[in-house]
């Protein structure tokens, strides 16, 4: 172990080499597309929550990917809004493994989430005449309950393997933190951190798996009537581009974390870096908004009613 310091800030280095007129120019595009995040989730979120024909389960799991979408950003964008304005780009100790923690299980709850709603379509699809039985209130609450504590648990098992870790410098060259950052800036050998991280990647692709398979069985499905297809396109196609919008931005995210180097331009590495907290939370209310006739109605009286 060499020059081990107990840390109480992180130095951001990812906004070092933008001149102050193009801080400027982000901050404004920044705060429009926080603005636009907060809005369109929002509508969402109060729609169904004050329309009664829509407290059915998908809907109610289409509420808790807006909430989860608020709940990933709010970490992000506030601090970064702030270092466009700032010349000094400090980190607290606590700050950063908080935005560690929220920023990693909402990447785990977004994946989450959205296998419960592949779940939820398997069976209204498949089962029609068995639905309302399968997916009683209970079985909803414990669905959303996994969705949502389960990658709270296995961020915490991080964070706590992470939060022993004698840290040896305190450069991160991002925009926010995150965990790979903590381990390459350790002391000592961080083995079964990898470890441990790879575990939950390992399990939450194996959700995406688990969405792919059941999606080949509701093809099968579906297909087999007009009314089956009319199903599959209105409820399970802006699933599968909600899926595949977070999947890729994961992707993307990963292969900078891993394989990101000091030769890529570092611009690209910050659109690599955010744009798992921006392209999810606006394109996933927007993708259901026009694609759900129920919902698209129900905000469309909403307005109608605030303007009369």
């Amino acid at each position: 172990m060499t020059n081990a310091t107990a840390l109480t800030f992180f130095h951001l280095a990812g906004l070092s080499h933008m001149t102050q007129r193009l801080r400027l120019f982000l901050f404004a595009v920044t705060l429009l597309c926080y603005a636009a995040i907060l809005l369109v989730n929002g509508v969402l979120i109060v729609t169904i929550i004050l329309e009664k024909k829509l407290h059915e389960p998908m809907y109610i799991f289409l509420c808790n990917l807006c909430v989860n979408g608020l709940y990933g950003t709010i970490v992000f964008f506030p601090k970064f809004l702030h270092d466009l304005l700032s010349t000094s780009h400090m980190i607290s100790y606590f700050g950063c493994m908080m935005q560690i923690f929220v920023i990693y299980s909402y990447a785990a709850s977004e994946i989450a989430v959205l296998t419960v709603m592949a779940y939820d379509r398997y069976v209204a699809i498949s089962r029609p005449l068995e639905y309302q039985s399968i997916m009683t209130k209970c079985r909803v609450v414990l669905l959303v309950s996994f969705s949502r504590l389960m990658p709270v648990f296995c961020q915490t098992v991080v964070m706590i393997m992470s939060s022993q870790l004698e840290m040896c410098g305190s450069h991160i060259n991002k925009l926010y933190c995150e965990n790979w950052s903590l381990l390459q800036l350790s002391c000592n050998p961080t083995t079964s951190n990898s470890i441990v991280g790879f575990m939950n990647v390992v399990f939450y692709f194996g959700h995406d798996l688990f969405i792919m398979c059941s999606y080949v069985h509701l093809v099968k499905l579906a297909f087999r009537s007009k009314e089956g297809k009319k199903k599959f396109r209105q409820t399970c196609v802006p699933h599968l581009l909600c899926l595949f919008n977070i999947t890729v931005a994961l992707l993307f995210d990963l292969m900078y974390a891993r394989y990101g180097t000091g030769s890529m331009p570092q611009s690209l590495r910050n659109f690599m870096a955010i744009q798992i907290l921006t392209f999810p939370p606006l394109l996933n209310p927007i993708i259901y908004g026009l694609k759900l006739s129920k919902v698209r109605n129900a905000v469309l009286q909403h307005v109608r009613r605030k303007k009369g």
